[in-house]
């Protein structure tokens, strides 16, 4: 099957399964290489990216652990992701979607690495941070809700409610050569803050209170 004709089936079910809705839609550049960082719930979060708006070319960076789920796999594979292995600094694959944003491409990353198993918001590893920097490319923060309990609701015949919502794009400082351990550091608390502003309290986790998420939220 084509990734084509796979988008089309997936939209068709989550349209017709769910009610899900995609806010800030208009702060998605049309055109040029984007880096997607989003928060990780479900396994229906990367399809759910698929339908970024305004983007027909978005893959994702996926943990080859769903490899071992056979039909997350063909979903994945056929939407031509790029595994990448969490469990190691996976170095090939990183370079995979550096270039895909070299060449113009949407590439779709979580920065928490995994899914969270508590619903908020757990702490973003520095991967994300060096793709952004090699490329320097626009980062686009995404926040999704409610699909951590898509699958159940689903499961009791109810459509799922899901929310899909994107922040402005924006782009990282210049890395600090003085102190390149701390600009990581504060680079992948900027990611995880800019995502965290976009979710409803309850799935902030442990970003929570951070200092940078009050000042993006102004509070």
């Amino acid at each position: 099957m084509k990734r084509a004709t796979l988008t089309k089936i997936v939209h068709f079910l989550v349209k017709t399964l769910t009610r899900t809705e995609y806010l800030g839609g208009e702060y998605v550049p049309r055109e040029g290489g984007i880096l997607i960082t989003t928060n990780h719930l479900s396994r229906l979060d990367i399809p759910l990216l698929l339908f970024t708006p305004g983007r027909e070319d978005v893959i994702a960076l996926a943990t080859d652990k769903y490899k071992a789920h056979k039909l997350f796999k063909w979903i994945l594979e056929t939407a031509e992701c790029i595994w990448i292995d969490r469990d190691r600094a996976d170095f090939a694959a990183v370079r995979a979607g550096a270039e895909y944003l070299r060449k113009g491409g949407a590439l779709g990353i979580a920065p928490e690495g995994t899914r969270s198993q508590t619903g908020g918001l757990i702490d973003g590893k520095p991967g994300t941070v060096l793709i952004a920097e090699r490329t320097r490319v626009p980062i686009v923060p995404v926040g999704i809700a409610g699909s951590d309990t898509g699958f159940e609701k689903l499961k009791r015949l109810q459509r799922p409610h899901m929310v899909v919502r994107f922040g402005p794009a924006y782009m990282l400082p210049e890395l600090d050569r003085n102190d390149r351990a701390g600009w990581m550091v504060r680079c992948t608390d900027e990611i995880m803050c800019r995502i965290a502003a976009l979710l409803p309290p309850e799935h902030r986790g442990v970003y929570a209170d951070h200092p940078r998420l009050k000042e993006l939220l102004g509070s």
